[in-house]
């Protein structure tokens, strides 16, 4: 059974960094972050496709995406982090072609003073 697992999400401040971690179950070609806030609908945040890496608009400059396949981890630096980055963040995985199948349950990450 295919498991993602997200862990590091918490409160912080405007400004401030933190990061996101996900341990998968097994090595995946494609790796990546997507997030969901109140009343919005999901977006990307960061892919890691093949070792090339791709990020959402909003966070480019400002967010990281790295993977580890020794240890089957993707992770997700963020800094400089704003309230508009408040969300649920998911982490999320798939083969060499298709549609992202699996998915973690989501970690929260709010950004308020």
């Amino acid at each position: 059974q295919v498991q993602l697992v997200e862990s590091g999400g918490g409160l912080v401040q405007p400004g401030e960094s933190l990061r996101l971690s996900c341990a998968t179950s097994r090595t995946f070609y494609a790796l990546g972050w997507y997030r969901q806030a109140p009343g919005k609908e999901r977006e990307l945040v960061a892919t890691n496709i093949g070792g090339i890496t791709n990020y959402g608009d909003s966070v480019k400059g400002r967010f990281t995406i790295s993977r580890d396949n020794s240890k089957n981890t993707v992770a997700l630096q963020m800094s400089s982090l704003k309230p508009e980055d408040t969300a649920v963040y998911y982490c999320a995985a798939r083969s060499s072609w298709g549609d992202w199948a699996y998915w973690g349950q989501g970690t929260q990450v709010t950004v308020s003073s």
